[in-house]
């Protein structure tokens, strides 16, 4: 007598095995791999603050002899290739899923420009009247500032604990930074930031193919 492969399982156990197989190749399918969607920021960060340090260290020294131009130009350049990997990343895997969830992604996803354009609208009126140093502090402080409070709050529109408390170090480093100053916030943003960013991420996927084994 021949067995079909196809025919609904007989017993519960075998039930319960097909409906985890279901719910763990829907998870590999669905949810991208979160290194792709942590890593290329905390690499912006760490490499990209870590230049403005160098060339702007405290007391407006030059640790590295680099073009004036040269850590904002790379930041913005590692930036934009983040944003362009977790945008192709997040397309693949959500593409196609509506309902709630798509519409809460869009809408987090017009806060987070909207809400850059508009603050640095205003600060491009307010740091052309200060000194260099306190211009790139303003700057800095007030990125990472708006970056930490988004990741918080994508963290309690998906009750997603990593993402939350993510957003809680950022905040915490980038108050650090703030109070000490030009030339060190850089600092505490590249090392404690980026690489926070990257450990989150490994911590993410960690905890990802726990979800994703059958």
């Amino acid at each position: 007598m021949e067995l079909d492969d196809d025919a609904p399982p007989t017993d519960a156990a075998a039930a319960l095995r097909l409906i985890q197989d279901q719910r763990s190749a829907t998870a590999r399918r669905l949810d991208p791999d979160a290194r792709l969607l942590y890593w290329p920021w905390g690499v912006a960060w760490l490499v990209g603050f870590g230049l403005f340090f160098l060339r702007f260290a405290p007391g407006d020294r030059a640790l590295v002899d680099l073009p004036s131009w040269l850590p904002l130009t790379v930041l913005f350049v590692l930036l934009a290739a983040a944003g362009t990997t977790q945008a192709v990343v997040s397309v693949r895997a959500y593409g196609q899923v509506s309902g709630e969830s798509a519409r809460r992604g869009k809408w987090y996803g017009y806060a987070w420009a909207l809400g850059s354009v508009s603050i640095y609208a205003g600060l491009g009126r307010i740091s052309e009247h200060l000194p260099h140093d306190l211009a790139a502090l303003l700057w800095s402080a007030t990125a990472v500032g708006l970056t930490g409070a988004l990741h918080m709050a994508g963290g309690a529109v998906w009750l997603d604990q990593d993402l939350f408390r993510l957003g809680v170090w950022i905040s915490a480093i980038n108050l650090v930074g703030a109070f000490a100053g030009p030339g060190w916030h850089p600092l505490i943003v590249a090392v404690a930031g980026g690489g926070g960013i990257l450990v989150a991420g490994a911590i993410a996927r960690r905890r990802q193919q726990r979800r994703q084994q059958p």
